[in-house]
């Protein structure tokens, strides 16, 4: 008994499952798997957010809907977009998980990060709705950190 409360307890208040929806994170995540993502570790300054890191965050455009993106600038950066090449601080950003077919041409205007803002963007670059759009995420709306994918069963592991 005292195993099932405690377990309740960290899904309760230390993780969260997550169902994804939506294609934006292909190919690290893909419509309608589900994650658990850390909600203790911002929240409470044990982990900074950094780049790479993968954010559940409240839509800035709507805040009652959720989004799921990739940090690519952190308060104080320059980012750019040049034609689907991401530029931070001036030097293009080496992606691994952005394959070449889910790459887009777009171009986006070289903006500062503001202090407590982040700016994020999906990998599957050509059917993302993120910062090169509608800006960046206040620090306020980021509540969770994806960290481990629990179904389907044959991709159940950390995410990296």
């Amino acid at each position: 008994m005292l195993s099932v409360l405690i377990a309740v307890a960290i899904i309760l208040f230390l993780y969260q499952p997550v169902k994804v929806e939506g294609t934006s994170m292909m190919p690290a995540l893909r419509d309608q798997e589900r994650i658990f993502i850390n909600k203790f570790t911002y929240r409470f300054g044990i982990e900074e957010i950094r780049r790479g890191d993968m954010v559940v965050f409240l839509y800035p455009g709507d805040t009652t809907k959720s989004y799921i993106k990739r940090v690519i600038g952190v308060p104080g950066d320059w980012v750019e977009v040049k034609e689907g090449a991401v530029l931070l601080n001036g030097a293009q950003i080496e992606e691994p998980y952005v394959p070449e077919e889910f790459l887009d041409r777009i171009s986006a205007p070289r903006v500062r990060v503001k202090p407590d803002e982040f700016y994020v963007m999906g990998d599957h670059r050509s059917a993302s709705n993120d910062s090169r759009s509608w800006g960046s995420v206040p620090r306020e709306y980021i509540y969770g950190k994806a960290v481990f994918i629990y179904w389907p069963l044959e991709k159940l592991g950390r995410l990296r």
